[in-house]
């Protein structure tokens, strides 16, 4: 079919690239609910992010860790801001081994000419985990990007316990980017039955729509809704966090988890001959 999502009203929590997101969906046939639920700033105090670029450019580490594409992003534009050339940049981070959590970061650091040493076995904190246990960290340095408010306790605990010199570096934050009487309206149409899918991209998106849930007494007609919606994760990481609040993933990527396949997986998840009818899951 050439509108494939044709008949579909699919919710788009996304923010940052929403246009691009609603536009993948919108050119299968898709009518949208737009409800972008967090913004992403740069982190309030550039001081120690700042600091932290002038250490490693005269100090490489042994190791540095990229969690994700937009923190790579986010920190070579406070380093151009203290001055710091993407030159320099460059030659200090060709002489670290960088691990990548997944393909995002990797491709923020091909704008640099510059691509990760060592893969995370799985695009989550455990993947890089398991990856970091063949490497010898006892007594090396090692940068951490961490993001928004997550200190990523498993993470730091591991390199902790590994006798690491940790120095980790949070670059960027979650904001508001709807009211939360946006997304009240959003769980009543979930409710009501009015929305065929919803499309996740980050675990700030999940978190922010639970939490409203939660505080304005919408958190049984979240769940509700929710189970009669086909659900979308971009990846394992918004798909781990979903099943631990309760709710069921219907699709994600095989691989590479950007938008595309998001939304490649979501037509060829409505195109199965195994799928189950939304009007039957609405009168499950």
């Amino acid at each position: 079919m050439n509108a494939p999502l044709a008949g579909w009203t699919v919710a788009v929590p996304e923010s940052r690239q929403l246009d691009v997101l609603a536009g993948l969906l919108s050119r299968r046939g898709a009518a949208l609910h737009r409800c972008p639920l967090v913004g992403i700033v740069d982190a309030p105090d550039e001081a120690p992010i700042i600091a932290w670029w002038e250490w490693l450019v005269h100090q490489p580490p042994a190791y540095l860790i990229f969690l994700t594409g937009e923190g790579v992003t986010r920190l070579r534009g406070f380093a151009h801001s203290a001055g710091i050339s993407d030159e320099t940049l460059r030659d200090a981070l060709s002489r670290t081994e960088i691990v990548s959590r997944g393909p995002k970061p990797a491709r923020a650091l091909r704008e640099l000419d510059l691509q990760p040493t060592h893969y995370a076995t799985t695009p989550t904190t455990d993947g890089v985990i398991e990856t970091l246990r063949s490497l010898p960290l006892a007594n090396q340095s090692v940068a951490v990007q961490l993001y928004g408010d997550d200190p990523n306790v498993p993470l730091m605990r591991f390199l902790n316990t590994s006798a690491a010199i940790v120095a980790p570096v949070s670059p960027y934050r979650y904001a508001r980017d709807v009211s939360d009487a946006a997304i009240v309206t959003l769980i009543d149409e979930l409710a009501d039955g009015a929305i065929d899918a919803i499309v996740f991209t980050s675990m700030a998106q999940v978190k922010r729509l639970i939490a409203v849930a939660d505080s304005e007494d919408r958190a049984a007609a979240l769940a509700s809704g929710l189970s009669r919606t086909v659900v979308a994760a971009v990846g394992p990481v918004v798909a781990d966090l979903l099943r631990e609040n309760g709710i069921a993933v219907d699709v994600m990527p095989a691989s590479r988890y950007f938008m595309k396949p998001l939304v490649s997986a979501l037509v060829a998840y409505r195109q199965s001959s195994e799928v189950v009818s939304l009007e039957a899951r609405r009168q499950a």
